[in-house]
């Protein structure tokens, strides 16, 4: 598998230049989407460079970063060695762990029963959980909060408590989602947890101390110290 060590053909190296063409490339901010591939990448010990695709500057509207994702949204990457030791551009931070995941052989069971059942975890927070506390942050924290009529704040508050609530039941008897093993649906999963009760600060809105199983393996999950360095970047 021959060695990519010229990146300068994608439109997005021009404005964010690769200082190590060698390793894959990742366009990202410490958001939840943004952390769930740093976390990935520090627990597989991948070689990577991170560029920080900053939302004060627009830089997400910019042509460069068009080019990579088409969608204007972080995460993304751009792999040198891709499939076939061909570069690989790809973005949603879903299909990304799922690739990173094939790519290593790890983060995700061996067995094809448990491997559908961790990425039907991780499509369960794509599709609800990451969405719906989003939509409640924004109703809590920023613009929203001071909406008079609050029935859209406590729809999301009500939608975020049922989603907790399935989570807190599956997780009983249980380390991680798939048990024993650590896979991409927690890498998915907790970092939006983790950013539900701390940055929105809405922890009391929702009774996270309703859900004590959620508690225990979002403590489990901080706790490790690939999370705690894939937290931080880009920095």
């Amino acid at each position: 598998m021959s060695s990519v060590t010229d990146l300068s053909a994608f439109p997005i190296t021009a404005r964010w230049p690769a200082q190590h063409p060698d390793r894959l490339q990742l366009y990202s901010l410490p958001t939840p989407n943004g952390v769930k591939v740093s976390i990935a990448l520090e627990e597989l010990g991948l070689p990577y460079e991170a560029h920080k695709v900053n939302f004060q500057t627009n830089d997400q509207t910019t042509p460069e970063f068009l080019s990579l994702n088409p969608n204007n949204k972080i995460p993304a990457i751009l792999d040198p060695q891709g499939p076939g030791g061909q570069p690989l551009e790809l973005f949603e931070s879903g299909a990304i762990l799922i690739y990173l995941a094939e790519k290593t052989g790890k983060l995700l069971p061996a067995d094809p029963a448990q491997r559908y059942q961790a990425i039907q975890w991780l499509m369960w927070q794509m599709g609800g959980l990451g969405p719906m506390f989003g939509q409640l942050g924004f109703f809590h924290k920023f613009a929203g909060k001071d909406y008079e009529d609050k029935r859209p704040r406590d729809r999301y508050v009500a939608e975020s408590k049922r989603l907790l609530a399935v989570l807190n039941q599956h997780l009983a008897g249980r380390f991680w989602m798939m048990g024993d093993d650590y896979t991409v649906a927690d890498i998915a999963i907790f970092p939006w947890v983790r950013n539900l009760v701390g940055f929105y600060e809405a922890g009391d809105l929702v009774g996270f101390a309703d859900f004590p199983e959620v508690a225990r393996v979002l403590a489990a999950f901080v706790a490790r110290p690939a999370v705690v360095r894939g937290l931080a970047i880009p920095a």
